[in-house]
C-alpha cells in the first residue's frame, strides 16, 4: 500500500505541520508513505518537491499572486484576504510520478496556488481512492477556509458575507457549483480533524454522501514530554518565581485568534485582584503589533516567531498554562503540543477544542467570547493545582488520544476500507 500526501508545504502553518506529523506516524507504523509538496523546507524521509530552483520558485510565487489579485474584485476587506481561497491557479500533478506509483491519494492543504479546481478534476479522474485531511472549512465550501455563523454551504452557498457584493449567484454559489460536478463521480474519502468539523462535512451539500471520518491529528508523544520547569525557564531567561501564561500562534493579529480577549480577561485578573500584577507574566511567541503590546496589562516575554520545536517544547514546559482564545478552530497543533508536555489548556468551547481540554481536568472551558469567564479559568488553572494534577493528567491525555501509534492506526483502517471498495 503506497500513499502519497499532497500539501501545499512541509513548514509554515498548522496543517503543514499536521499534515507532516501524519506522514511520519504512518512511516513508523510500516506504511510506504510519501510526501509530495512545493514548498519543500525540511529534509523529510520519502519527502519530494514538485521542483526546484529559481525559475521554479519565480512560477510558484505567479501562481499564489495571479489566484490573490484576480480576487481583489470580490475581496471585501484586506483583513479578509486570505480566508477565501478561489482555486482558480494551480500546477497538474496527475501525471507526476508519486501520484502516479500510488495506491492512494491522500490531500491536506492545496491552496494559494498549489491545487486549482481543474487540477483536482485530474486527480479525481484517475479513479484512485482520494482521502482528504479537512484542516479547515474549504473542501467542502464555496471558497472560505472557515464559514463563522454561515451556514450557506448545508445547501448551495452564494450570499457570501467574505465578498464585497454578496448575492445569489457570486462567486462563492460558481465555485461550489463546480466543485459539487467535480465531486460527484470521484472515489473521495474525507477525514476531519475534530468531531465538530465531521459534523459541519457531513451537513454540508458537497460531502453529505461521502464518508467522513473523525481521526484527530498525531503528535510524537516522545518528543513533546514534560521537562523540568525550572531548567527550561533558565534556559529561556524566564522568571522563576512568576505564573506563566502563554499564548501564541503563527499569526496573533488573525481576528479570529481573539486575542482581544485575552487582553480583556488579563484587564479583568488585575482589576479584580490588583495583588496579582506582581506574580503573572505572559509569555507571548508569533506575530505580535507594538498596539498589542501596549494593551497587554502584565509584564510580558515576547519570544516572536519559534520555528526550532525544541525550543518550543521547552517554552510550554516552562508555562503554567497555556490560552487559547480562538473564536473558531479545528484541532489546533498547540493544544496538542502543550497537552503533550504536561501543560493544561484554557480555552473557549468552540470548534473541536472541547474534545481536546476535558474541563476541569486538563484545563477549562470557557464561554465563548466571554472574557470573564476566560479570566476565571486562567484564575483557576494558575492558583488552585497545587499538586500539579491538571499537569499529570493533560500528559496521560495526550498519550492516550493523539499518540502517533493511535491515530496511524486509524488512517490504517481507512485507508484499508478505501482499497476495498
Amino acid at each position: 500500500m503506497r500513499v502519497v500526501h499532497i500539501n501545499k508545504s512541509d513548514a509554515g502553518g498548522g496543517a503543514a505541520v499536521a499534515a507532516l506529523r501524519i506522514h511520519r506516524a504512518l512511516m513508523r507504523s510500516g506504511v510506504d508513505s510519501h510526501f509530495l509538496t512545493q514548498d519543500k523546507r525540511r529534509s523529510e524521509d520519502n519527502e519530494v518537491a514538485v521542483g526546484a530552483g529559481r525559475l521554479y520558485e519565480a512560477a510558484n510565487f505567479a501562481r499564489f499572486a495571479w489566484e490573490r489579485l484576480t480576487f481583489l474584485p470580490y475581496e471585501k476587506e484586506n483583513s479578509l484576504r486570505y480566508n477565501f481561497s478561489p482555486a482558480n491557479v494551480g500546477r497538474s500533478l496527475a501525471r507526476h510520478p508519486e501520484v502516479q506509483q500510488a495506491d492512494i491519494i491522500h490531500l491536506h492543504w492545496i491552496n494559494q496556488g498549489y491545487l486549482s479546481l481543474d487540477g483536482l478534476a485530474e486527480l479525481f479522474a484517475l479513479g484512485k481512492p482520494v482521502v482528504w485531511t479537512l484542516h479547515d472549512m474549504w473542501a467542502f465550501t464555496g471558497g472560505c477556509h472557515y464559514a463563522g455563523s454561515c451556514l450557506e454551504f448545508n445547501e448551495h452557498c452564494g450570499h457570501c458575507p467574505f465578498l464585497r457584493k454578496p448575492h445569489a449567484s457570486d462567486i462563492s454559489a460558481a465555485i461550489l457549483a463546480r466543485k459539487r460536478a467535480i465531486y460527484s463521480k470521484a472515489n473521495l474519502t474525507a477525514v476531519a480533524c475534530s468531531r465538530w468539523l465531521r459534523s459541519m462535512a457531513s451537513s454540508s451539500t458537497l460531502l453529505q454522501y461521502k464518508p467522513v471520518f473523525n481521526i484527530p491529528n498525531s503528535i510524537d508523544t516522545r518528543f513533546y514530554h514534560p521537562l523540568d520547569r525550572n531548567e527550561c525557564r533558565r534556559k529561556l531567561g524566564l522568571p522563576l518565581d512568576k505564573k506563566l501564561i502563554m499564548f501564541g500562534a503563527a499569526n496573533l493579529l488573525d481576528v479570529r485568534k481573539g486575542f482581544r480577549y485575552l487582553i480583556e480577561a488579563l484587564r479583568i485578573m488585575k482589576d479584580s485582584f490588583p495583588a496579582l500584577a506582581d506574580r503573572i507574566e505572559l509569555v507571548v511567541f508569533g506575530k505580535l503589533s507594538a498596539d498589542s503590546k501596549s494593551m497587554l496589562s502584565f509584564n510580558f516575554h515576547s519570544l516572536s516567531f519559534v520555528s526550532d520545536p525544541s525550543r518550543l517544547v521547552e517554552i510550554y514546559n516552562a508555562a503554567d498554562v497555556f490560552v487559547l482564545p480562538s473564536l473558531q478552530d479545528n484541532l489546533p497543533n498547540t493544544v496538542v503540543e502543550s497537552l503533550s508536555c504536561g501543560t493544561p489548556v484554557v480555552g473557549f468551547e468552540i470548534g473541536g477544542v472541547p474534545e481536546m481540554v476535558e474541563h476541569g481536568r486538563t484545563g477549562f472551558l470557557a464561554e465563548p467570547k466571554n472574557s470573564l469567564s476566560l479570566a476565571n479559568g486562567l484564575y483557576q488553572v494558575l492558583f488552585f493545582d497545587a499538586g500539579g494534577d491538571l499537569r499529570q493528567a493533560s500528559r496521560r491525555h495526550a498519550i492516550e488520544s493523539f499518540s502517533e501509534e493511535n491515530v496511524a492506526q486509524q488512517y490504517i483502517n481507512v485507508y484499508q476500507s478505501v482499497l476495498q471498495k
